[in-house]
Order: C-alpha cells, then sequence, then structure tokens
C-alpha cells in the first residue's frame, strides 16, 4: 500500500510542487485549498496522472471544525496519514500604521492556530499508529526581522518553530516533528508584485546571489519525510542559500 501524505494549502505554490513531488514518489495526496478550487482540481489531475490517488478538500484550517471534518475525511479515504505537512498560510501586505487588530488575529489564526489545530488532530492517529512525521513550513521571517510591514507574518512564523519543538516533545517518541524555514523562493505569490530592482536587491542578500526555487524547498520536505530522516527531530532547517545577517 502506498504511503499517505497531507498538505495543506497546497493549490499553488510550495505546496503544490511538494504534492507532485511526493507523488513521482509514490505517495497517495490528500490537499487542502481555500478559495482556488480550480487550482487545487488541476493539481489533483497531474497527481492523478501520475498514478497515485489524490483528494482535495476545501478546508479553512483557522475553523476547528473544518479542521475535524477535514481530517476525518482523510482517514476515510485512505485509513490513515504518514505524512502531515502544515503548509497553509496567508500574509497581509501592508504599512505598518494601516495594520489593524483583526488582520493581525487572522494572520496568527491562519498561520499558527492552524498549524496547531492540524497537528493535534492528525498527531492523535498518528500516535495511535504510534509513527508518522510532521513537517511544518515556517520562513526565515520567523528567524530575523526584514520588514515592519511583515510583523504580523514573522510573529507567526516564530510561533511555527516554538511550536514545532513543543509538538516534537509532546509526540515523542513516535512522530518525527521538523520544521523547514525557506527565505527568498521565487514562487508567483512571493515575486509575482515585486520590481526587477527589488528582486535583484533581495537576491544581493543571498550568498548563493539568486532565489531558491519550489522544486529546491519540495526536495528538502520529501527528504525529511523519507527514511533517510529518521533520526532528525526537533530541528529547523533554514533553505535560504545563505543570508546576511541570517547566521
Amino acid at each position: 500500500m502506498n504511503k499517505v501524505v497531507l498538505i495543506t494549502g497546497a493549490s499553488r505554490g510550495i505546496g503544490r510542487q511538494t504534492a507532485i513531488e511526493f507523488a513521482k514518489n509514490g505517495y497517495d495526496v490528500a490537499l487542502t485549498y481555500f478559495v482556488n478550487k480550480g487550482l487545487a482540481e488541476n493539481v489533483k489531475a497531474e497527481i492523478e496522472a501520475l498514478g497515485v490517488k489524490c483528494k482535495i478538500m476545501q478546508c479553512d484550517i483557522a475553523n476547528e471544525q473544518d479542521v475535524k471534518d477535514m481530517v476525518y475525511a482523510t482517514i476515510k479515504e485512505y485509513g490513515y496519514i504518514d505524512v502531515l505537512i502544515n503548509n497553509a498560510s496567508i500574509a497581509i501586505d501592508m504599512l505598518f500604521n494601516d495594520k489593524n487588530c483583526a488582520d493581525f488575529k487572522r494572520i496568527l489564526d491562519v498561520n499558527l492556530v492552524g498549524t496547531f489545530m492540524v497537528s493535534k488532530y492528525v498527531g492523535e492517529y498518528m500516535l495511535n499508529k504510534k509513527s508518522g512525521k510532521i513537517i511544518n513550513i515556517a520562513s526565515t521571517n520567523g528567524i530575523n526581522t526584514y520588514y515592519p510591514m511583515c510583523f504580523d507574518y514573522d510573529a507567526s512564523k516564530a510561533g511555527i518553530i516554538s511550536l514545532t519543538h513543543n509538538l516534537a516533545m509532546q509526540f515523542a517518541p513516535y512522530i518525527n516533528v521538523n520544521a523547514v524555514a525557506p527565505g527568498f523562493i521565487a514562487t508567483q505569490s512571493e515575486i509575482g508584485d515585486m520590481s526587477e530592482d527589488f528582486i535583484k536587491a533581495e537576491e544581493e542578500k543571498i550568498f548563493l546571489k539568486r532565489a531558491g526555487t519550489e522544486q529546491e524547498v519540495a526536495d528538502l520536505i520529501l527528504f525529511l519525510a523519507s527514511d533517510k530522516a529518521n533520526f532528525i527531530n526537533n530541528a529547523v532547517i533554514r533553505i535560504d542559500g545563505g543570508m546576511y545577517g541570517s547566521m
């Protein structure tokens, strides 16, 4: 039987590429989306063309009942979950003085509380099985402060790093819990509205003088899910090409 991976927020970007990479490696896939059903259906078609199963589910991971229903539907479909990738997140880019409490709370509810809830309900099944891997997608923004306009997103990603350490302790010794912290990655959502000058300036901060790719992040996530990474636990792994001020 194929292993099963559940990926939140996998209709585009890193989540989409990761879903396809797991499918190429023989995993059956369950993925969530929030609003982009058409994009999720496209990912489903790509995955099924690789000869494995794919289930897509609409889910607001900030809503506890949505999360419970989504996890139950995945278990009902596949019987188990071997790997959970907490990828879903949002950002609201605006100047510091234009931010408000409602925006801040929404960022935390989706990015941090949502990661907690999905991990909690998937973790219950993994503990019953006494095996599993959880990989949280954090960010170098949760390690270093870059722009005050991102303070709410940065806080949520820093919270995910702390949550990773606590979940690793809570779920020991049966579940490996790690975090991946991407830096400047050339996803459409990351660079779509950026000017060439801004992109060049960001790339100058990177030792390798280029942005990372979705494929490179997906490869790292796949490795952490594999048996080759069985002794990696409670780790936060930066994938940023080396960044000035990030050591």
